[in-house]
């Protein structure tokens, strides 16, 4: 089982993020707040995606605090097969282009997500980690029907105490 924080794992000079988390909520729901644009522009950023497999996504993740261009993420849908398997490409113009992965199954009456981001440089990575345990937070929160989570401010806990204060 990976932590709450998270994995990094390092293959060549690649990095590997990799999450679990267990959401007390249904699979389709889960499912809903991660493909649905509308859900996720409450705890991700502003998206659109052309669901289906070869379709498109294009996100401006709502932090960090940088022009709206250079955090900007287009990418290709790789796996498109509800409600189990969204993967898509990353690419933004602040780090490496990557693979997104949310894999969802069945854990009793919720559901486990599996998040992985694959290519990002190790810099990169380590900066990435603590953001997106803050985004799975706001996702979290989202799902829960309570306030979502400043980015900035849980970064900065997650960073600190999580991860030593090793962030961007």
């Amino acid at each position: 089982m990976i932590s709450r924080e998270g994995q990094l794992s390092i293959e060549n000079d690649r990095a590997i993020l990799t999450f679990e988390r267990r959401l007390p909520h249904p699979i389709e729901r889960v499912w809903a707040a991660i493909t649905d644009p509308a859900e996720r522009g409450q705890w991700m950023g502003a998206t659109s995606i052309d669901a289906r497999e070869g379709g498109t996504i294009e996100m401006t993740p709502a932090a960090p605090p940088i022009p709206a261009e250079r955090k900007r993420m287009t990418g290709r849908i790789l796996v498109w097969d509800p409600p189990h398997v969204f993967e898509h490409e990353w690419n933004q113009r602040i780090v490496e282009p990557g693979v997104v992965r949310y894999e969802l199954s069945p854990d009793g009456e919720g559901t486990l997500l599996r998040f992985s981001h694959r290519g990002l440089g190790v810099r990169n990575a380590n900066g990435f980690r603590p953001g997106t345990h803050a985004y799975l937070d706001r996702l979290e929160a989202h799902l829960a029907g309570t306030e979502i989570p400043d980015w900035q401010q849980r970064y900065r806990e997650v960073a600190d105490s999580a991860y030593g204060g090793q962030a961007w």
